[in-house]
């Protein structure tokens, strides 16, 4: 089995670079799945049993195994250690760590990160009972999964793009429908999308959000035939759509919500709470670029702090706004970087150059509600929204 030694170098520059003396990576039944995808495992490769990969800033890594699956961590450098009875994981276990003070591992204290917070409880205990320090891999995960590389974040570009082309006309066809039939409906709505997403080649792991009126005001609503809603004259409607290229098996979700009304005013209520989220959106984007330019860092739970901050001056808290500001955008639609959010968790994950967000305030209602959001890549030249934003509800 041929090794390649590379991905492994990087995590090794990776970790000097941090000042982190080792990663212990630890498997049982596929619950790392994360680990998998740092080491360019096979995700498909059956484990029945445990496995330790540890990965130091410099020299050797060491693996241990179980006798009856040795070859699992073949794919891999290092030394080979085998146990079979629990004692020999033990005792060989302790040998590999022994030497570090400290260990990142797939942990988040308090599970405050619960995305990276994979190693159970059990094992932490037994790896500190060595007298190693477990400290959280959290900010090394996002490096390997969340900073796209120059191809990937292209593909993000094009799949916003076609995502905004759809929304679009995805509206247009509501619109012509209600013209001619006097109504639609969300389902036939989420059916149109979904056509389009295979014309343009794009996949998605779930159809799309399709809510109209007080649908709207649950932020994970999603239509079923047998409670579908018909969209007629004077409602309100809102599409959350999200996708990425399908040829492309490395390629980045894009995801983006719009919002219309099936006429020629939309009730001031409407109107008010569209501008307030709109606005919570823009300075959003606004803080970001603002901590580009003074050249400081930015954290996850600032860029939530400052949406939600206006959304509260304007009359509505937590209650109305109850979700995240905005999530990491990956190989899944919430990928494994930095989160924006100080509400659902405290993230304290650094916002990283190549890494792609959401930015996504809403307001909920019982009688409606609005969602506005746009994707935004951390490029080398500061914040980019790759994803028009919404200024005016689409007239339906």
């Amino acid at each position: 089995m041929d090794i390649d030694t590379a991905k492994i170098n990087r995590i090794q520059e990776v970790l000097l670079e941090n000042s982190i003396p080792g990663w212990l990576f630890y498997d049982f039944r596929g619950s790392d799945p994360l680990g998998y995808r740092i080491l360019g495992l096979d995700p498909s490769m059956h484990t029945s049993r445990r496995w330790y990969y540890l990965v130091p800033a410099s020299g050797n890594p060491i693996k241990l195994v179980h006798r009856i699956e040795s070859e699992k961590l073949d794919s891999l450098p290092g030394e080979k250690m085998i146990y079979l009875t629990w004692n020999q994981l033990h005792e060989n276990l302790e040998k590999m760590t022994a030497s570090f003070s400290a260990l990142a591992m797939q942990y988040s204290e308090k599970n405050m990160i619960p995305y990276i917070s994979l190693v159970d409880g059990g094992t932490l205990d037994l790896v500190r009972s060595f007298g190693t320090r477990v400290i959280s891999s959290a900010d090394l995960v996002q490096i390997f999964e969340a900073v796209l590389s120059p191809e990937q974040q292209s593909g993000h570009r094009a799949a916003a793009s076609t995502l905004t082309e759809i929304v679009q006309t995805a509206f247009a066809w509501t619109g012509e429908q209600i013209s001619r039939l006097g109504r639609a409906d969300e389902v036939s709505v989420q059916a149109f999308i979904m056509d389009l997403f295979r014309r343009h080649n794009l996949v998605t792991d779930h159809p799309p959000i399709v809510a109209v009126n007080s649908n709207s005001g649950n932020p994970h609503y999603i239509p079923q035939k047998e409670n579908v809603r018909e969209i007629r004259p004077g409602d309100f409607l809102l599409i959350d759509l999200w996708a990425r290229q399908g040829n492309i098996p490395d390629a980045v979700f894009a995801d983006i919500t719009w919002t219309g009304y099936a006429g020629d005013d939309p009730p001031e209520k409407i109107q008010e709470v569209f501008r307030i989220v709109t606005d919570a959106r823009d300075r959003g984007f606004a803080f970001l670029k603002d901590r580009f330019r003074r050249g400081e860092p930015v954290y996850g739970w600032e860029v939530d702090r400052t949406v939600r901050e206006y959304i509260s001056s304007q009359g509505y808290g937590d209650d109305s706004f109850c979700h995240r500001t905005g999530h990491s955008l990956g190989l899944e639609p919430h990928g494994n970087g930095v989160h924006f959010d100080d509400l659902e968790t405290h993230d304290t994950r650094q916002v990283l150059a190549g890494a792609a967000c959401t930015i996504e305030p809403g307001i909920y209602l019982e009688e409606f509600g609005v969602r506005s959001e746009i994707d935004v890549l951390f490029t080398e030249a500061g914040p980019e929204i790759t994803t028009p934003p919404q200024y005016e509800l689409v007239k339906i």
